[in-house]
């Protein structure tokens, strides 16, 4: 055997054992594998390090700051919320409806752009439904890798097997050639985790985040909302004539007149006719200020309500700073409201707490308030001569007014991919247009990329380049062709449906499948087996990548997700028997 072979298997087999062990972080195991097949001379320190500038790399850390940018808009959480709408709390229904939603989205758009795309819903989803995000990750990311088999533009195995067909002069499929394959491949998925999810998926918690500022408190963080009609006594007086506080035990947390909306209205702000209000208290207390002013409730799924429920909003603590300028006064007299557009909630000074109007108590060096507001207006106190923000914010701001804009670049920037550019150029084009508009900041933008993912799949990279290199992926391929010589058709393709599978867990998909389909056509060929049948086989086998996670879409999810590599073993293990056997048969009988 030739040493270069010998090598590379020693370091592939390492590299696996490594990965799979988690006895090493997996990007550290990437970076050996890199440096040692650098090192032994099999690859140039060039190809060792040219992971980074690779296609797939570049594409996923921009889809990661797409994504971000998708999620700070708040269309994610209204995603989640329609799904959790419809699907309730039941799980088995939720894994359902995710799955084969990202399934057909995949049919039109790169996997990885529709798992990107979904990744913050699913969060959303999970925390909505009281469902551990990691049993609802991984499916979703496994049925965006099928429907990827559903039409011929959804993935680049699919996209390459036709420009190989026409090279060797064999008629290229139409566009929904693979459905019959792809939509059974992708149904099997959402059955398999829907309603056998429990049994084979990785049983991890996500890590019990603390407790939040409300819990602290003991708030109760329902937000209530209703509209002022014209016959309202209440209509043409002002938030201080109102005295929502002292009457009934309720904030008024916001106000919506048309389309704008006003946090913490002053006590100034004037109460008029076709205003939705919001407030914060008990529901008893809501329903007696509802018989006795005669608003009209509007329920907690308005739009207003929704917004103030997203995790653009929430509750933190602020303290007194000495010296500040405002000790000495009332809040009233700082016109608190208006000055910082924060509702004022509890107020504490050493063991005395005040949960009544203590608009009138002056201030001193401190104090403690618990207030209402968005996050990107907690986020300006840092650094406040006047007041201290003890608990950092429990969320982002949401930019829900760059939704379209967002939403445009993202779609625009996969639409660039189907005219033939390539997909690394048009996600970071994208990527690059969502600083520009603002949806993201620069900084927010690096932090929005998983930079352990991105040096995992850069450090894997070479490991492909060494087997085609070394001729070692070649060898194992003419050694199976070899082997297979004599035997009956449908086991011929089942070998290359598994040669397939094998090959796209180590190096790319695309190349699997530009390495395989000459030769699965060659050799199919002088078996009696249609050529186009071998070479569509190993382009839908190509993505049955689901035991490691080394397929791109399942990289991206791993963080998230919290896992770790064994964590794709069973689940993958039981999808990839059955993808083989489906993909093959269905193959097969069609083609």
């Amino acid at each position: 055997m030739d040493t270069d072979i010998l090598l590379v298997g020693i370091v592939l087999a390492a590299t696996i054992v490594l990965l799979v062990s988690n006895r090493l972080r997996i990007d550290l195991v990437a970076i050996l594998a890199a440096l040692s097949l650098a090192w032994l001379g099999t690859i140039t320190p060039v190809e060792a390090i040219s992971g980074f500038a690779s296609n797939a790399v570049v594409a996923m850390a921009s889809v990661m700051v797409l994504a971000y940018g998708i999620e700070r808009t708040g269309i994610a959480s209204r995603l989640a919320r329609a799904i959790v709408q419809y699907a309730g709390t039941n799980e088995r229904r939720i894994t359902a409806t995710i799955s084969g939603t990202v399934g057909l989205l995949s049919a039109m758009i790169q996997n990885i752009g529709a798992a990107a795309l979904f990744l913050p819903a699913t969060r959303r989803i999970g925390k909505q439904a009281g469902i551990p995000v990691s049993r609802l990750i991984m499916p979703m990311g496994f049925c965006a890798i099928l429907g990827g088999t559903v039409t011929m533009i959804a993935s680049g195995p699919l996209i390459v097997v036709n420009d190989l067909l026409v090279q060797a002069g064999e008629k290229p499929f139409s566009l929904f050639a693979v459905t019959p394959v792809g939509i059974p491949l992708l149904l099997t998925g959402v059955f398999l985790f829907a309603f056998f999810g429990d049994r084979i998926l990785p049983r991890k918690e996500t890590e019990e985040a603390g407790p939040t500022v409300a819990e602290i408190w003991g708030i109760e963080n329902a937000v209530r909302t209703c509209v002022l009609p014209a016959s309202s006594p209440l209509a043409g007086k002002t938030r201080d004539e109102t005295s929502f506080k002292a009457l009934y035990g309720l904030h008024l947390l916001a106000m919506r007149d048309g389309g704008e909306m006003t946090i913490a209205p002053s006590r100034y702000t004037r109460l008029e006719a076709g205003q939705e209000l919001a407030f914060l208290g008990p529901e008893e207390d809501f329903n007696r200020f509802i018989r006795d002013s005669g608003c009209i409730s509007t329920g907690r799924e308005s739009a207003l309500a929704r917004i103030l429920d997203s995790e653009g909003y929430g509750f933190a603590e602020l303290i007194v700073r000495p010296r500040a300028s405002i000790a000495g006064k009332t809040l009233r007299e700082v016109r608190f409201r208006q000055r910082f557009s924060i509702e004022p909630i509890i107020f504490l000074r050493g063991e005395s707490e005040s949960r009544a109007d203590f608009s009138d108590l002056p201030l001193v060096a401190g104090d403690t308030i618990v207030a209402f507001g968005s996050w990107d207006t907690f986020a300006l106190f840092s650094g406040h001569p006047d007041l201290l923000l003890l608990t950092s914010p429990e969320g982002e701001g949401v930019r829900d007014r760059m939704g379209l804009a967002a939403v445009l670049i993202f779609a625009g920037s996969l639409a660039l991919a189907f005219t033939g550019v390539p997909i690394s150029l048009a996600l970071l084009t994208g990527a690059a247009l969502m600083v520009l508009a603002g949806i993201v900041t620069a900084d927010e933008a690096y932090r929005a990329v998983d930079w352990r993912t991105i040096i995992l799949i850069a450090g894997l990279i070479p490991i492909g380049i060494a087997m085609e290199k070394s001729g070692m992926a070649a060898l194992i391929a003419g050694f199976l062709a070899e082997t297979l010589a004599g035997a009956p058709p449908i086991f011929i393709l089942a070998a290359f449906a598994v040669l397939a599978t094998g090959l796209s867990l180590v190096i790319s998909n695309v190349a699997a499948t530009v390495l395989l389909v000459p030769l699965v056509m060659l050799t199919g060929a002088g078996m009696g087996i249609d050529p186009r049948a071998a070479a569509l086989l190993v382009a839908v086998s190509a993505q049955n990548s689901f035991i490691l996670p080394t397929h791109q879409v399942n990289a991206l999810l791993m963080g998230p997700g919290g896992y770790s590599p064994r964590d794709y073993a069973k689940p993958g293990g039981v999808l990839t028997v059955i993808f083989i056997v489906i993909a093959t048969t269905l193959i097969y009988l069609l083609v």
